[in-house]
């Protein structure tokens, strides 16, 4: 059985009706329930974790039962405290599986990892933008079509500041003539690391069940693998 940990900052849904009407258990609950289904009920066992909590919920306890960390952000990066990132930094070095979700390009702990700004162009107008399976043959496209279709969404363009992916999954295509790396595989010592564009706070991204299958996918592909390091010795 996997443990995924989902954290969120549960600062929109708390602030904003048009956020709260999309998601009114917060972001965090709804990435959740994409694996409590009956069908995945022996599979995982899920906990989640939030930017107000002590140690934002990311205690020593909790990651190092946690086999992958779904992350997202927005508007609070700057409050995650540096050793709460270090903790994070510490466990995907030992293996544990990292998903960073949407506008979490900007975490504190993306941009450690990746070591660049994670700067990009953005444009919040609600329409349409289709993610081109690029690799095919990925264990995280298992399942897809050539191309998931989302009605509306906001816009994420290219120049993306991140090196170049391991893999590249997705390419994004929006209405504006814009695209943009929306899929991007990295390994960091022996964890794995999957960046995935889509997941606006004011659209149901994470109800459309291509990309509940995407998330699903990636938290297998980012699992720690037989015989990978879960630790390298006593914390000082």
């Amino acid at each position: 059985m996997r443990t995924i940990t989902v954290w969120n900052e549960f600062r929109h849904e708390r602030e904003d009706d048009e956020v709260a009407a999309v998601y009114p258990d917060g972001i965090h609950e709804a990435l959740a329930d994409i694996f409590r289904t009956q069908e995945t009920a022996d599979e995982y066992e899920i906990q989640t974790a939030t930017l107000d909590e002590p140690e934002h919920g990311l205690t020593e306890n909790v990651l190092d039962e946690t086999d992958v960390l779904l992350w997202w952000g927005h508007e609070a990066h700057d409050e995650v405290a540096d050793d709460i990132v270090d903790r994070v930094q510490e466990r995907v070095l030992e293996g544990m599986g990292l998903l960073v979700l949407h506008s979490a390009h900007y975490s504190k702990i993306f941009k450690r990892l990746m070591g660049t700004t994670c700067s990009l162009q953005w444009r919040e107008d609600g329409e349409t933008e289709r993610l081109w399976v690029v690799d095919p043959g990925h264990p995280i496209t298992d399942g897809l079509g050539e191309c998931i279709e989302l009605p509306e969404t906001e816009m994420y363009g290219e120049p993306f500041d991140v090196p170049e992916p391991d893999r590249l999954v997705f390419t994004s295509w929006f209405e504006g003539g814009e695209v943009f790396r929306s899929g991007c595989c990295y390994r960091r010592g022996s964890g794995r690391i999957f960046y995935f564009r889509p997941g606006h706070e004011t659209y149901p991204i994470y109800e459309n069940e291509e990309i509940q299958q995407v998330l699903r996918n990636a938290v297998e592909w980012a699992s720690p693998r037989e015989g990978a390091p879960r630790s390298f010795g006593e914390r000082a």
